[in-house]
């Protein structure tokens, strides 16, 4: 069955959603429409590079200090949440923005109508040693029960029913979007991290550019792609293109769109890994400084301490000792345009995170894909 996130940010039964940012798909039924978004980053992305090593002078961590946009998620969510692991695992709740606020709107298209969508997520959870990951794709387009929630800021957002997964940030923003996740999964989310278009952009272009070998043509006007068959060093506005397309890809789904994010992600980390930005200063001060100015995390990271403790913690993680699925879903008979939870099935994903176990594969069988997995090579 083709599928594909409709365009617009929508709540089924509803006209749009809107709410505030502190900064900040089935069937496609038309060729155009709204540009597509997505995206973007893993834990590493921000974390990984954001290193000092024993580089960092006085003045220097100062400015990579201010450079941090930090959320104190923890007072808005209070203390009714799911127990911390004890087995030495950490979850993080990664988010890319589609905010088109701060140069944005150039890089997505679209309107800067003072919201912003949370188009692509993922948990990352970092097993016990820190030597290995599973990361779990959460799609937009889900249909979930979203709780009440308080925002950083003190308002309040009634719960909600039969309603996309991404309205939990554009109602009530980042505290609203972990309480969202750990309402669906029942695991602690130990920490957050989001970055946006340009955010993103910039750390591709630092990094020199990330190689991907796709196994056909991929061409989408709305994302500005244009990539014959084959390998290419993707600049950071041909890696933005890739991670947002789903036109001609797969079946054409958000879904799809995910299994290139996940391609791109390994191809990502490998790229962080092979540059040498833990043994050349200047390239990991140039790399930190657009990483602290990139992303927005919870208060527990938003000190260059806190984000060197959390990288050190995440170097031994490669490309080949991560783990990446998508949350088990089938496509809403009801409309093509959205997915509904497998709850079995997820339930055994979210229970082999809770005890530190690796996904069993039964978790993925028979559940919608995207179809798009094995275009882009990661290597």
């Amino acid at each position: 069955m083709s599928a594909e996130s409709t365009p617009g940010p929508g709540i089924p039964g509803e006209s749009g959603t809107t709410g505030t940012r502190r900064r900040g798909k089935g069937r496609r039924r038309t060729p155009g429409g709204k540009r597509h978004k997505g995206l973007k980053v893993v834990a590493w992305t921000a974390a990984g590079i954001v290193v000092l090593g024993g580089t960092g002078a006085g003045y220097l961590y100062l400015k990579l200090n201010g450079n941090i946009d930090s959320v104190d998620i923890d007072q808005a969510l209070g203390t009714d949440r799911p127990e911390k692991a004890d087995n030495g695992s950490e979850n993080i709740l990664v988010l890319g923005s589609d905010t088109r606020a701060d140069g944005n709107k150039e890089l997505g298209g679209g309107a800067d109508d003072g919201s912003a969508r949370s188009d692509t997520a993922m948990i990352v959870h970092v097993h016990e040693g820190h030597k290995k990951a599973s990361v779990v794709s959460l799609p937009r387009d889900t249909l979930i029960d979203r709780p009440a929630c308080e925002d950083t800021e003190g308002g309040t957002h009634p719960a909600a029913n039969g309603v996309m997964f991404n309205s939990a940030y554009s109602t009530g923003g980042a505290a609203c979007a972990v309480k969202t996740v750990e309402s669906i999964t029942d695991l602690r989310m130990d920490h957050y991290l989001e970055i946006d278009f340009t955010g993103f952009q910039k750390l591709i272009d630092e990094l020199g550019g990330v190689e991907v070998t796709t196994t056909e043509d991929i061409e989408d006007p709305d994302s500005h792609l244009d990539l014959p068959a084959g390998t290419h060093r993707l600049d950071g506005e041909q890696a933005l293109g890739l991670v947002r397309t789903r036109h001609g890809v797969g079946d054409g789904s958000d879904l799809g769109r995910i299994q290139l994010q996940q391609a791109f992600v390994r191809a990502l980390v490998r790229q962080v890994k092979e540059v040498g930005v833990f043994t050349s200063p200047k390239k990991l001060y140039s790399l930190a400084d657009s990483a602290t100015k990139a992303v927005t995390t919870d208060s527990g990271l938003g000190s260059v301490n806190s984000l060197m403790s959390f990288a050190s913690g995440l170097k031994g993680i490669g490309p080949g000792n991560m783990h990446m699925i998508t949350m088990p879903v089938q496509y809403d008979p009801a409309n093509g345009n959205r997915v509904l939870p497998l709850k079995d099935k997820s339930r055994l994903v979210w229970d082999a995170l809770r005890n530190d176990e690796p996904i069993p594969v039964s978790a993925t069988q028979d559940t919608a894909t995207g179809e798009a997995r094995g275009v882009v090579d990661a290597g």
